[in-house]
């Protein structure tokens, strides 16, 4: 990851609110998280910073959000960071940053809900509000996301491929027989919707067994919502899928679709491998490895390849 060759501390971060917004700049101040593009400092109890520090796309993400996802906030049933103010390149800092509000919660990878109903009418419920019509300008999805999966094949290949060698995945032809009935499955011709596009464990939050808040979305496009419905699968309790889909209502008496839910399966075993291949890179030290991701990811492909055998 091309790290910003300005280190991002305390003193700049203050140095920053003094410099374009002072009367924030005196609020206790304390590193919240580095994450893949960010580095998230909260600003006293309610507001944090995120500052790009990782990849050369975050500034690019962080003005989607800021222009964005205050329009969007009102009408969802969870919290998330709204944009509050928006820092721009300096001397100091010569990319963009933002000012946004505090969602309170532990990332699910850390406490993974344990309410199986609570969680999946939440999960539904936030879903059903984000997934709708989005306008001609929204921004389009990085990496295919929103896109038909047939779009994808060489992000199912390698990195199936690469778990398979090193002893990841027990059975891969089941997994790829998944990927392949999703694949055939008729792509999206409803209107490009709002969707997420990155809901894995990190990106939603936890309190008392449910989900509390969503966060990070840099990756905010219009597309198909099975990308976001794949969620599910690397979120939820066991035995909470039917509610789930049962819950989810992204229009008017709108239910899912069979095809919409077999492309979800397929985006869900993307993510999947994606997880697991980060949560090895993880228990092994490597740079970029996150060990917490990879439970939830095992635990999903077991789903989905006992599912597909149902």
């Amino acid at each position: 990851m091309p790290h910003t060759e300005i280190a991002i501390t305390a003193e700049l971060v203050r140095d920053l609110l003094h410099d374009q917004h002072p009367d924030l700049a005196d609020r206790p101040l304390r590193l919240g998280a580095r994450g893949w593009d960010n580095q998230l400092w909260r600003l006293g109890d309610d507001l944090a910073v995120r500052l790009p520090w990782a990849t050369r796309s975050a500034d690019a993400l962080l003005r989607k959000e800021h222009a964005w996802l205050p329009s969007l906030a009102p009408r969802l049933p969870l919290p998330v960071p709204v944009p509050q103010r928006l820092g721009e390149p300096s001397e100091r800092f010569p990319r963009p940053w933002v000012v946004t509000t505090w969602v309170a919660g532990t990332p699910a990878d850390l406490d993974p809900a344990t309410r199986p109903a609570e969680a999946a009418d939440a999960l539904a419920a936030f879903l059903s509000a984000l997934h709708r019509p989005a306008p001609d300008e929204a921004p389009t999805g990085r990496f295919g996301r929103g896109r038909p999966l047939a779009e994808r094949h060489d992000s199912f290949a390698e990195p199936l491929a690469t778990a398979t060698g090193l002893g990841l995945v027990p059975d891969p032809d089941a997994v790829r027989a998944v990927w392949e009935d999703a694949v055939r499955a008729p792509d999206w011709t409803g209107p490009a919707l709002w969707i997420h596009s990155d809901l894995h464990p990190a990106n939603v939050l936890t309190a008392d067994g449910t989900f509390c808040g969503v966060i990070d979305f840099g990756d905010l496009c219009a597309g198909d919502p099975a990308c976001d419905l794949a969620a599910s699968w690397l979120l939820l309790p066991e035995d909470a899928l039917d509610r789930f889909h049962g819950a989810y209502r992204p229009g008017p008496d709108a239910a899912p679709d069979a095809a919409t839910l077999r492309r979800a399966r397929g985006w869900a075993v993307l993510q999947a491998l994606s997880c697991v291949l980060v949560g090895d890179a993880g228990t092994h030290g490597r740079p970029g490895g996150k060990p917490t991701w990879g439970p939830p990811a095992q635990a999903a492909l077991r789903r989905l390849v006992a599912t597909a055998r149902h």
